[in-house]
């Protein structure tokens, strides 16, 4: 069954064309990328899938209904701006957001506690949310978009503003949740991340779709002729290579894209010759990212 379907659906401010006619359907327990650059459209999609705006044209199916009060407690969505009250207590907060998600309050306060157990955060449920970092809101934030167990979660850039440790720890809840048979909409601006967790992905370009399907056959679809370099050493020449079309060098490591018609055993003899210590050389398939650029570039 389908978990959420979005029908030609549009939104126009003024002059400006957010969204154009956006389709894509989602099935239960899917982990699906809602993917773009900033400004693409993604927030706007998402807003509208949570009747926070109203499209101008189109329809919305949630678990096969057009949206209804009812929706509203099978849902989690943690928008990119992250709204918590200052001044409240953090389990008080989470109580709060429970109950109004339809949780008792001895549910809410329950489950917000275990949660914040599982997230190391049990010693300061009765600190005010003024007195945590920008990271530890976040996770209060998180807590309250699945506390209430929806069957849709809905986020917009969650990895947004975390250090590496407690990015790993959300991408692990998230892939935990997903294995319980939880619905994901993932929103980033991050190919990579989406790359590795994404079982379906929508790219969205200046308010349209560009590319969607599962990430397998849409990687496939794509595949480049391509080779990633690491190595010591000046690398600069790599880029002006005659077999070489593309490439993205970040300094000891350098993306490569060849011409069709020529090999990776060519760009490696030339390395081989060259005064660079090649520590991985590795012939692969296009990264998300590269296929993105790619296709935004040809629009």
């Amino acid at each position: 069954m389908n978990a959420l379907v979005v029908e030609n659906i549009s939104k126009t401010y003024d002059d400006f064309q957010a969204v154009k006619s956006v389709s894509f359907e989602l099935q239960e327990g899917k982990l699906f990328g809602l993917l773009g650059p900033n400004g693409a459209g993604k927030t706007t999609t998402m807003r509208m899938i949570m009747n926070i705006i109203v499209p101008d044209s189109g329809n919305i199916y949630l678990f096969g209904e057009k949206f209804n009060e009812l929706h509203k407690n099978q849902v989690g969505y943690l928008p990119e701006e992250r709204g918590l009250y200052p001044k409240m207590k953090l389990m008080d907060h989470l109580q709060f957001l429970g109950e109004m998600k339809g949780m008792s309050p001895k549910d809410a306060k329950t489950i917000g506690l275990r949660w914040m157990d599982r997230f190391g955060m049990l010693d300061r449920a009765k600190r005010k949310v003024s007195e945590l970092s920008k990271g530890l809101q976040q996770k209060i934030q998180f807590i309250s978009t699945i506390m209430h167990e929806p069957k849709l979660i809905i986020m917009d850039e969650p990895f947004s503003g975390l250090d590496p440790v407690n990015a790993k720890f959300l991408k692990d809840i998230l892939l935990e949740l997903k294995a319980s048979g939880t619905t994901i909409i993932l929103s980033t601006h991050l190919m990579d991340q989406a790359e590795k967790l994404c079982d379906e992905i929508c790219l969205i370009s200046n308010g349209q779709i560009v590319l969607q399907g599962d990430i397998k056959k849409v990687k496939k679809d794509h595949s480049l002729n391509n080779v990633i370099v690491e190595y010591s050493g000046n690398g600069d020449f790599i880029k002006s290579l005659p077999m070489v079309k593309t490439s993205d060098d970040y300094g000891n490591y350098i993306d490569v894209q060849l011409h069709d018609d020529r090999s990776p055993g060519e760009l490696f003899k030339e390395l081989a010759s060259a005064d660079l210590d090649v520590r991985r050389f590795e012939a692969t398939e296009a990264s998300l990212n590269q296929i993105f650029i790619d296709i935004v570039e040809k629009k």
